[in-house]
């Protein structure tokens, strides 16, 4: 079973294949502190609504989303990641998947037949796009962020960027880069930035949001999935205002709305501060994990180099040797140890690595999942 998952290139129930072995130490990335999860707060926000909720309520909601959390997310926005939205150009969605498929409904109808994604660059995301019917020719991403260069080079109309804490590597955009692409886009493309994990920082000042600089030629997209949890399945989608009626017209036509009461009880956490308090926790806790990791590597892992560690929940490592990174992937899956393979998210060849999350892992777990790792490299098992 093990061996089947990384057997050869992903297919599309990858990411749920990897889920479903009964790994004993996880180290996908991706994945908070689910342990840390809110539960009091979040039943005392859910009476808290509950009692205020009129019959009329329980019917059917605005497919933006409910006015309070659209509020409360543009007051969010604009707090932690320096963007100024009204409410109204809030669409609530399910996660930055959901925005992606939106996105791409959109755009294809629009006459664009392909969206740039940075290489490497996260499978998921490219996959979304895919399903949506476009295509995603890879930009190669180095030490300051997506090359702007080759994106121009290469003629297509919108590109995907995760400028914050690139995905995955964890390069963030350089101020040059950033002026760059602002440039290309005020030119007449389009950026679609998925600000995934950009509250979570250790090591650096927090960069604003691209959405910020150049508001009608950048689509931005957020959620809770890093914050929280990913099964809340709830995130927003705010895009220029030439695409915002074909977005919510999709996003009706998608689902008719999130579901509004999950929508309530988290714009009551966020008005409450009871989520401030809880990405505060949070914090510690996962910067507690990211130094274990980085501690283990160095004892465990001396040659690999270490990418990304400033911020997010997930780091990089990468080998100067020729190991195959899914047969080491496949060698601690079967030594219990879940991780994922750098090729993953690559689209062109390039070093071997892993992607190791430390979000969903106590220090001692991810202290022997990187021992273990070092094992099976050095035994060559891979």
């Amino acid at each position: 079973m093990t061996g089947g998952v990384f057997a050869g290139p992903p297919g599309a129930d990858a990411f749920d294949a990897l889920r479903s072995v009964a790994g004993r130490i996880d180290l996908s990335p991706g994945v908070p502190d689910l342990g840390a999860f809110p539960r009091a707060a979040w039943l005392r926000a859910e009476r808290a609504v509950l009692r205020t909720l009129s019959a009329s309520d329980f019917g059917y909601g605005d497919p933006r989303g409910t006015p309070a959390l659209r509020s409360a997310v543009a007051r969010w926005l604009a707090r932690y990641r320096g963007v100024l939205v009204d409410p109204g150009e809030v669409v609530v969605v399910a996660g930055v998947a959901q925005a992606l498929g939106l996105l791409a409904r959109v755009l294809r109808h629009d006459g664009v037949t392909a969206v740039a994604v940075e290489d490497p660059g996260s499978l998921g995301a490219r996959r979304h796009l895919r399903d949506g019917g476009l295509d995603t020719p890879p930009v190669p991403v180095d030490d300051e962020g997506v090359r702007v260069d080759a994106l121009r080079a290469g003629g297509a109309a919108a590109v995907l960027v995760t400028p914050a804490h690139q995905f995955p590597t964890g390069v963030v955009l350089s101020g040059g880069r950033r002026r760059e692409l602002m440039r290309w886009a005020d030119a007449g493309g389009l950026v679609i930035e998925d600000d995934y994990d950009a509250e979570h920082r250790y090591d650096r000042r927090p960069v604003p949001a691209l959405r910020a600089m150049l508001p009608e030629r950048v689509c931005y997209a957020g959620s809770v999935s890093k914050v929280l949890a990913p099964a809340l399945r709830i995130g927003w989608l705010i895009v220029p205002n030439a695409y915002r009626d074909d977005v919510v017209e999709a996003k009706r036509y998608a689902d008719l709305g999130n579901a509004v009461l999950p929508q309530l009880v988290l714009a009551e956490l966020m008005g409450s501060g009871a989520l401030e308090r809880h990405l505060r926790l949070v914090r510690r806790r996962h910067r507690r994990r990211r130094d274990a990791m980085v501690e283990a590597i160095a004892r465990h892992l001396p040659d690999a180099v270490v990418h990304g560690a400033a911020a997010g929940l997930h780091l990089l490592i990468t080998f100067d040797d020729s190991v195959s990174d899914t047969d080491l992937a496949a060698a601690a899956l079967a030594r219990g140890v879940k991780a994922q393979p750098l090729s993953w998210h690559a689209q062109e060849p390039g070093r071997p690595g892993l992607v190791l999350g430390y979000g969903a892992s106590a220090p001692t777990d991810i202290t022997e999942g990187v021992a273990i790792i070092a094992d099976v490299r050095r035994r060559g098992e891979s």
